[in-house]
C-alpha cells in the first residue's frame, strides 16, 4: 500500500456553522426541518429493474448529509427491505462526493444537556448506518467521490464497494478532535484489523482509491467513467438472484465476528432450514437436476 495523502486543509469538506434558528423550525434533536419535498429533491429515488436506486443530491456539499436527508434514507432503506419488487440497492452521490459525513451547519446553539451528544448518535448516524447493516437487499456503495468521515462509513457499512478512481475515504474526525462516530469504530477493525484502523482513525489521512481496495475496504476500483455502468451490472446480477438465500446470507456473516463457532454453525443450519422453503431454493435444486440455468424469482 502506497502511503496515504498527510492531512491538509479540508478543501474537500464543506464549512460549518452553529447559526441559530428560530426553534420551531427544529426537530425534536434540535435541527432545522426541510420540507417534505425538498428532501426528496435532496436524495433522489428510483426503481428499474427490481433494483432501486438511492442518490444524494447535494453537490454542493459534497452530499453532506441533514438530519433530515439521513431520515429520508433510512426509510428508503426500510421500504426495499419490505418491497418484494426490490431485490438490490444502489446508493451513491452526485458531483465530487459521495458523501462528507454529517451537515453540523444550522444545528441548534443552545446549551447541551447531559445525554444529548449520546441521544443525538444513537438516534441519527447509529441508525442510519444499522439500517444498512440490516436492509433485507444486497446494497451497493457506487462511491463517486470523497467519503468522509459518516460518509465513509455509510459506504463502508454496504455490502459491496465499488470505488471511481478518484474517490477518498477520510477518517475525519481526528481533525476535529472528535471520536469517530456512525460505527466506525465497529466497522473499521472488522474490515482491516485493529492495527489498521487505528492508522487510518489517529492520522485521519486521505486514502485513495487503489489503497482502500488493497486494504480490502473496496470490493472494486474502476475508473470514474465507468462507475455507473459497472453498478448497474453488479445490480442486474443481485437482482437475479435469489432474494431470500442473499438476504439470509448477509445476516450469517454480519454476525460471524460478534459469535462464537456453535452459535454461528446453529444460525447456518436454522438459516438453510428457512431458506429450504422458498421458492427459490426449490428452482434452483430442480434447475441442478434438469441441467439448466435457475430462473430465480426472489420469494
Amino acid at each position: 500500500m502506497s502511503r496515504p495523502e498527510a492531512s491538509k486543509p479540508d478543501a474537500d469538506k464543506p464549512e460549518t456553522s452553529t447559526t441559530a434558528m428560530d426553534t420551531s423550525a427544529m426537530d425534536t434533536l434540535g435541527h432545522p426541518r426541510e420540507s417534505e419535498d425538498h428532501a426528496e429533491s435532496l436524495v433522489q429515488h428510483a426503481t428499474d429493474n427490481q433494483v432501486a436506486h438511492i442518490t444524494l443530491n447535494r453537490p454542493e456539499t459534497l452530499n453532506a448529509l441533514t438530519p433530515d436527508q439521513r431520515e429520508r434514507v433510512i426509510q428508503l432503506l426500510g421500504d426495499a427491505s419490505a418491497d418484494p419488487a426490490v431485490r438490490a440497492v444502489v446508493l451513491t452521490g452526485t458531483g465530487r462526493g459521495f458523501c462528507a459525513g454529517a451537515d453540523l451547519r444550522g444545528a441548534s446553539a443552545a446549551p447541551r444537556v447531559a445525554g444529548d451528544v449520546a441521544r443525538t448518535l444513537r438516534l441519527g448516524a447509529q441508525r442510519l448506518i444499522a439500517a444498512v447493516l440490516d436492509c433485507e437487499k444486497p446494497v451497493i456503495a457506487a462511491v463517486n467521490g470523497t467519503a468522509a468521515g459518516l460518509g465513509a462509513h455509510l459506504a463502508f457499512a454496504c455490502d459491496l464497494v465499488l470505488a471511481a478512481r478518484s474517490a477518498r475515504f477520510i477518517e475525519v474526525f481526528v481533525r476535529r478532535g472528535l471520536v469517530p462516530d456512525g460505527g466506525g469504530a465497529y466497522l473499521l477493525p472488522r474490515l482491516v484489523g485493529p492495527q489498521r484502523a487505528k492508522e487510518l482513525m489517529f492520522f485521519g489521512d486521505a486514502l485513495t482509491a487503489p489503497d482502500a481496495e488493497g486494504l480490502g475496504l473496496v470490493n472494486r476500483v474502476v475508473p470514474d467513467e465507468e462507475l455507473d455502468r459497472t453498478a448497474g451490472e453488479w445490480a442486474a446480477r443481485l437482482a437475479a438472484g435469489p432474494t431470500r438465500a442473499l438476504a439470509l446470507t448477509k445476516q450469517l456473516v454480519n454476525a460471524s465476528l460478534d459469535t462464537d463457532r456453535a452459535t454461528a454453525f446453529a444460525a447456518e443450519a436454522a438459516a438453510q432450514e428457512i431458506n429450504m422453503a422458498s421458492a427459490d431454493a426449490q428452482e434452483g435444486v430442480r434447475s441442478f437436476v434438469g441441467r439448466r440455468s435457475p430462473e430465480f424469482k426472489g420469494c
